[in-house]
């Protein structure tokens, strides 16, 4: 900040709660105090600016420190986390806190030199790669150097963003762009045929809680009888490594999403028992930046000026950035054992009351909030685990391995929707799980 020719920022004082840095000086400028100190430091200095220059900190100290900062009308710039940066800090790095610091924490550290030998030279498929989660694979996936990047979705406009995204081209010219729907049996074992992709994300599926309670034959046919038959492809013709995508509503599932999420991941399961590949399942919670994320919903009632809208003023929910759920599910390929599912240690639950909130402070007058009431099948707290389930985290600290019970690929009963308009669907034990729509 001294030597910035632009002279946009005076450093007046620095803050540690390191008790060896006490009267430290840096080019004269002192360490006055402990991050606690921020208020009356502030005040005497006459400070209008607080800079968080912690690129390691955790979401919850970033949390407090804004918090601070906004009760102080100080405004509050950040560092990007340390493996978004290159080389030392420079003043390029320097951001405006940002709407995903409001739910910031400890990102996962994956090592990417752990993944690169199973997509190096490989020739990988990722369905649903016009998504928020498929196109973000494909982007991470397209640095480790596959031989082939083979990107399926049923959506064009999704193929093209996706496509302009890896070359800046978007014409739609890629061999390797395949538009398919993974409900359709026959032109899946078509596409695996043609590709003989080695390695598969299985990112496609439907998500949305109350859509899929209001339209469960849907949910049933895109989660259930679409993963079967990519898993099928995938086993007939040599794929040797298949990630398949789940969510944390699979954990003692109550809504359509859930069970038919669970059921994807039994029948991955049942997968890596039949065949010699490794098939993995990968559970995590909401994405930030995804399509329908609350943060998008958020950004875009604060917009409009609110109110802002929370289902229940208890209601928790786990979170994780798109970056980091991608970097777990290819780190899942290279160290799950077949048939199990990765859940990632995601911290505390965040109070989403407390990120409308945030939201709402940032408006002057603050934005009203509204309660809505919860919807049908939604929980108030999710679970990452099942009752049954043990967390064991043999190889990261950070991700639990557990074993899920097998589906049985073979039973009639469980691939016929009985009765015109219901839906039926298994939990792990005997008794059919209905939902009349």
């Amino acid at each position: 900040m001294l030597t910035d020719p632009a002279g946009r920022y005076q450093p007046v004082a620095l803050l540690d709660d390191d008790v060896h840095k006490r009267n430290l000086r840096i080019q004269g400028v002192r360490v006055e105090g402990r991050l606690d100190d921020l208020p009356s430091v502030a005040s005497r200095l006459n400070a209008s600016t607080v800079l968080m220059a912690i690129p390691t900190a955790d979401g919850g100290l970033v949390r407090r420190m804004a918090d601070i900062a906004r009760a102080l009308d100080l405004k509050f710039l950040v560092l990007p986390p340390a493996d978004r940066m290159f080389g030392s800090p420079a003043m390029s790095d320097i951001r405006p806190f940002s709407r995903e610091d409001l739910l910031g924490r400890d990102s996962a550290d994956i090592d990417p030199a752990a993944v690169a030998d199973y997509i190096k030279g490989r020739r990988v498929m990722v369905t649903g790669a016009g998504g928020s989660i498929g196109s973000e694979l494909c982007r991470q996936l397209h640095l480790y150097e596959p031989a082939a990047l083979i990107m399926l979705d049923r959506d064009e406009s999704g193929l093209h963003g996706v496509q302009l995204s890896i070359d800046r081209r978007g014409l739609l010219d890629d061999p390797n762009l395949v538009l398919a729907d993974i409900r359709d049996r026959d032109r899946m074992q078509e596409v695996f045929e043609t590709y003989r992709p080695d390695v598969v994300f299985h990112a496609a599926a439907l998500k949305h809680l109350s859509m899929l309670e209001a339209h469960p034959e849907e949910g049933w046919k895109t989660n259930v009888l679409g993963t079967r038959n990519v898993l099928a492809a995938a086993s007939s013709f040599g794929a040797t490594r298949v990630v398949n995508i789940s969510t944390d509503k699979a954990a003692n599932p109550c809504s359509v999403l859930g069970h038919t999420k669970r059921m994807t991941e039994r029948l991955t399961a049942s997968f890596a028992r039949d065949t010699n590949g490794t098939y993995v399942s990968v559970r995590f919670g909401n994405v930030l930046g995804s399509r329908g994320s609350v943060l998008t919903t958020f950004a875009a009632q604060a917009e409009a000026g609110g109110p802002m809208t929370v289902t229940d003023p208890e209601v928790t929910r786990y979170f994780m950035t798109v970056e980091e759920a991608v970097r777990l599910t290819i780190y899942a390929g290279a160290i799950g054992a077949s048939g199990e599912v990765l859940v990632l240690d995601m911290g505390e639950p965040v109070r989403i009351l407390t990120v409308a909130q945030r939201f709402a402070n940032q408006a002057d007058p603050p934005l009203p909030i509204v309660f809505t009431g919860m919807r049908a099948a939604e929980k108030l707290h999710e679970d990452l685990f099942g009752d049954d389930e043990v967390d064991q985290r043999p190889v990261h600290p950070l991700i639990s391995h557990v074993a899920v019970p097998p589906l049985p690929v073979d039973r009639k009963d469980i691939w016929e929707l009985r009765e015109q308009g219901s839906l039926a669907m298994l939990n792990d034990g005997p008794t059919p799980f209905r939902r009349e729509s």
